[in-house]
């Protein structure tokens, strides 16, 4: 994994013309930052402090806390809208629609194809193998002239496997496009995160969330990381005040307890392998497949019997059976050791 970035990579020519030529408007907030006696300056109620102020639109404090974190320059670091916004972003900046395509896995994170059909950006599929498994080279065989954007979820969604390193590196050093690597899943993975390699590969962007390890879905908190060239076009097409003050206020005072988070992880982990010990003592349980994040995969005889079952019990999981590999799957989020309880309980009376 040190091997240099050695491939042509120039984002200008990725660019849509209309990005590049863009001039990003510019909020009050944008032209001044820091403390005064009177701000008169962006239309705002004077009543009602805090909350009648526009928040801070480069976000900071907060990405001060995240670079801390996450060993990372903060000019190196896009906050967003959960993980999506980036998403959408990137297919804004680089993605011509009715002209350029993407490549993806399947199965994976179905945000990226809503990304794309939004976009009118087509999308060519690569299959993972029986195991879900990534095969480098079938991805860049599905590359043409006008593929602008990889991507690639490790630890995947819905398998929850985390992809072949190597692979991945394969890809990213033989593409002159993007290669979008969704870490979302990272905290309960034994492999490493790609962040310490941004600086070798200048066509890496690494998105990462808050809603999982962290316990704030509620928040919408996400995270891109990439080269200052690409940071610095989705902070140009950004929505001025894209992260409210509530959740810059919050997402600061949760991320203040960095022990909690490990200890969350730690609880999971263990209910993870509880979990996956339980799922294959049931004769209806076919597989159970490796995981790497916060859920397990089953394969079973009858899903949808089992999902309604489960619903009838007020217990919900994810049916995932219309899936392509996916046959037969119901997807288990790991929750507190309580609620796994339950489940198990409940599936116990099917035996």
């Amino acid at each position: 994994m040190t091997k240099k970035y050695c491939m042509s990579f120039d984002i200008n020519i990725l660019l849509r013309d209309n990005i590049r030529l863009l001039k990003p408007y510019s909020s009050a907030r944008d032209e001044f930052s820091g403390e005064a006696v009177a701000f008169l300056d962006a239309n705002e109620n004077p009543f009602n402090s805090p909350w009648n102020r526009y928040p801070d639109p480069r976000q900071v404090k907060l990405k001060t806390r995240v670079g801390e974190i996450k060993n990372v320059p903060v000019s190196k670091i896009f906050l967003g809208n959960g993980s999506d916004e980036p998403i959408d972003l990137l297919f804004r900046a680089f993605c011509e629609p009715g002209n350029d395509n993407v490549v993806s896995i399947h199965p994976t994170y179905g945000m990226y194809r809503v990304a794309a059909d939004t976009n009118n950006v087509a999308v060519n599929l690569v299959p993972l193998s029986a195991e879900f498994e990534l095969d480098a080279d079938a991805v860049l065989n599905a590359v043409t002239a006008n593929t602008k954007m990889i991507f690639l979820c490790s630890p995947n969604n819905p398998s929850g496997n985390a992809l072949d390193n190597r692979a991945m590196l394969r890809i990213i050093e033989n593409f002159n496009g993007i290669v979008v690597v969704d870490e979302a899943y990272i905290d309960f993975c034994p492999e490493k995160s790609f962040l310490p390699l941004l600086d070798q590969y200048p066509n890496l962007v690494i998105l990462q969330t808050f809603s999982k390890a962290w316990g704030m879905a509620g928040l919408r908190l996400g995270m891109a990381f990439a080269s200052e060239p690409i940071i610095d076009v989705l902070s140009r097409i950004k929505y001025p005040y894209n992260l409210s003050i509530l959740t810059q206020q919050k997402g600061l005072e949760l991320l203040a307890d960095e022990q909690k988070k490990l200890d969350w992880v730690a609880i999971i982990l263990k209910e993870r392998e509880k979990m996956i010990a339980n799922l294959n003592k049931y004769p209806f349980v076919v597989k159970v497949y490796p995981t790497d994040a916060n859920f397990v995969l089953a394969k079973t005889h009858d899903p949808r019997g089992i999902y309604q079952f489960l619903v009838d019990e007020k217990i919900i999981v994810r049916d995932r059976s219309s899936i392509a590999l996916c046959e037969g799957c119901l997807r288990i989020s790991i929750g507190s050791p309580a609620e796994n309880a339950t489940l198990i309980e409940a599936l116990d009376e099917l035996i």
